[in-house]
């Protein structure tokens, strides 16, 4: 099972952004380009959010010395990486 991370995220909206500046794109070809962009966006900014409160969740954690607490998976760190002590 692949998962995505905020980098990949990083590489399709510079994809999206690449596809956008592609001056032979004209009507409708555009237009769907358009549509996509928002799409593409809509769901990006989600995927910040949740970043955040991930971050922010790892935040608490160390500000109140509280390295017991089992966070849910989606708010966990999973990349390999630790967080400071």
């Amino acid at each position: 099972m692949t998962r995505n991370k905020l980098t990949d995220l990083n590489n399709h909206l510079f994809e999206q952004l690449e596809r956008l500046n592609d001056d032979d794109l004209t009507g409708d070809e555009l237009k769907s380009e358009i549509e996509r962009s928002k799409a593409i966006s809509n769901i990006a900014g989600k995927i910040i959010e949740n970043a955040s409160i991930g971050l922010e969740a790892e935040k608490l954690k160390i500000e109140y010395g509280r390295r017991d607490i089992v966070l849910p998976e989606m708010l966990e760190n999973k990349d390999g990486q630790k967080t400071a002590d």
